[in-house]
């Protein structure tokens, strides 16, 4: 389907579903997003017919949601990335992924975390072993890097959000939503633990989808001796397919914790977390065994 096809020509969802036309190429934009780059990588993991992904890809670029970088010349071959409107969708992916796990997996309770066999705890389990797509994000302090820098270990603790007194108020009903409150206490956590956990050789950050100005008062508050870095604009959590949920008018993170390995390599998932400030400790002791000897 092209734009001109479409009756309602001043109708922006009529639009933008002249330009995703269908379910493929929304998959595709999510495999782009999440690291997926190359046309056999794509039809292998979407499993859907060379000549649909060629058409598909063709129509992606030609509307600015792709652009191709070439990376061999002979045979001539191209990674397919998102532009800047591309990245534009990303918080659209964050948003059916939630809408998905509440309303069609789940019951449409609100909740900021998930049963230990639930679809969604098994999805964020299969990030084991899964590479963090290459991006950049904005620190509390102003200023960027990657979540998983090269040529470290990383503790990556994702948590709903992290408020100053004073600085802006909780979302509506903060403390009826399972598992949003806690925020605080595992970032302490975290703050009293650092210095074995660079001992063991890991570096600690915290990501939230709060924008970076929040973090800073959160940081100042706390006193945190590593950085806070914002997603707010859903790279981390399109790329990844994390787990969210929405409260006060912002996509948030359920609470979980990644150990990346330097080579940016998820090897290990903490989802749910129940227990914010036992979570650490146990974090700790697969840092030690993970980094024994090195």
């Amino acid at each position: 389907m092209r734009k001109a096809d479409l009756g309602d020509a001043d109708c922006g969802i009529a639009q933008a579903l002249g330009v995703l036309g269908d379910w493929w190429t929304v998959l595709i934009v999510r495999e782009v997003a999440g690291g997926t780059t190359r046309f056999d990588a794509l039809h292998r993991e979407l499993g859907v017919s060379r000549r649909a992904l060629t058409e598909r890809l063709a129509g992606l670029v030609e509307h600015g949601v792709l652009h191709r970088r070439p990376y061999s010349a002979h045979p001539p071959r191209h990674d397919y990335l998102l532009t800047a409107k591309g990245e534009g969708l990303l918080p659209v992916l964050v948003a059916l992924q939630d809408w998905g796990t509440r309303h069609v997996q789940g019951d449409g309770a609100l909740t900021a975390t998930a049963a230990a066999g639930s679809a969604e705890a098994r999805r964020v389990h299969t990030l084991v072993d899964r590479r963090v797509p290459a991006m950049t994000l904005a620190r509390h302090d102003g200023g960027t890097e990657s979540p998983a820098p090269p040529g470290r270990w990383t503790v990556l603790y994702l948590f709903p959000g992290a408020f100053a007194p004073g600085a802006q108020g909780l979302p509506p009903a903060w403390g009826e939503i399972p598992g949003a409150v806690g925020c605080t206490l595992e970032s302490r956590t975290y703050a009293d633990r650092y210095e074995l956990f660079r001992a063991a050789g890991a570096e600690v950050r915290g990501v939230s989808t709060q924008r970076p100005d929040q973090l800073a008062a959160f940081v100042a508050h706390a006193r945190l001796p590593y950085p806070l870095l914002s997603d707010e604009d859903g790279r981390l959590a399109a790329g990844l397919l994390l787990p969210t949920f929405r409260a006060g008018g912002v996509d948030r993170f359920k609470r979980l914790t990644l150990l990346v390995d330097p080579t940016a390599v998820v090897r290990a998932v903490q989802f749910p977390v129940t227990d914010p400030a036992g979570s650490v400790d146990e974090m700790l002791t697969e840092v030690r065994r993970r980094t024994a000897g090195r």
